[in-house]
Parts: structure tokens; sequence; C-alpha cells
């Protein structure tokens, strides 16, 4: 009877399982800028948002990406779980300023951490930024960086 409970109880779960595998496509969205280039961002604002970021994405348009936004600045480390894409991400300040960029590969659990406490992450495709010539320092424009200045 017990595992009979348990195999019930593992079938209800399958249909959540499948939930959590899926590519977030719903999010809202920002419009940022770096320098002359739009940006559309989904914003991943809450904890499960994060969580599950741009995992299970297949392909992601040049001009879009997604900026994870946290409560308080502190060091934000990404990895690359389930992630599918290769990925740049810029740790940004407050102020939009970029603190730095790296390029994380996919399916990797490497760290990939902030040089200094920040409050937003943006992920693009990889490599992204070099082909804009954004580099560290550079500043990103949009609502998300006006509201604490």
């Amino acid at each position: 009877m017990f595992s009979r409970a348990i195999a019930l109880f593992s079938l209800c779960l399958l249909p959540f399982a499948a939930l959590s595998q899926e590519a977030q496509m719903d999010l809202p969205r920002v419009k940022l800028s770096a320098g002359m280039y739009q940006i559309d961002a989904q914003v991943a604002q809450t904890p499960q948002q994060q969580q599950v970021g741009l995992m299970f994405r297949k392909e992601m348009p040049q001009a879009e990406g997604m900026l994870f936004v946290f409560e308080q600045p502190s060091t934000q480390c990404f990895w690359m779980k389930n992630t599918l894409l290769p990925l740049s991400a810029a740790f940004v300040a407050d102020d939009g300023r970029i603190v730095n960029i790296v390029d994380m590969q996919p399916l990797t659990l490497d760290s990939h951490c902030s040089e200094e406490p920040v409050r937003f992450v943006l992920e693009m495709n990889q490599g992204w930024f070099a082909k804009k010539n954004i580099k560290k320092n550079a500043k990103l424009g949009g609502a998300p960086f006006q509201a604490r200045r």
C-alpha cells in the first residue's frame, strides 16, 4: 500500500517536473540601451524567475536578453546549468555602469561572479557585447538604472 501511494504521488509530480523544464518566454520586458544599440530584455525579478533564467532556451534573437534584478547589491554569481545557449553576462551597477563582462559556456557549472556588489545582471548571446565594442565601465540606459540614482 505504501509503495502504491509513493507511485501515485510521483505520477502527480510529473506535470510539475515537465513545467520546470520549459523556457520562460512570458516575463515582463524592458527596453535598454547600450550606446546606440537597443536591447529588448526580459526581466527576471522573483527568485523563481531568476533560478530558471534562460535555461532550456534553444535560441534568442540578437537584440534580446534577460535582465536579472536583485533586491540589494551583492556579489552575484551565475552558472549555466540546463542553459543551452552560450551567453555573455554583464554585471551592472545601479547607475548602469558595467562592472565586468564574462562569457559562459552552455551546460557548465562553472561559477562566474561580479567583481563588485551589483543589483543587475544582463545576459545576452555570447559575443554580443564584444561585437558592439561594449566593455567594462560602459553605461547602459533604461528605466531600471534611473530609479536609484
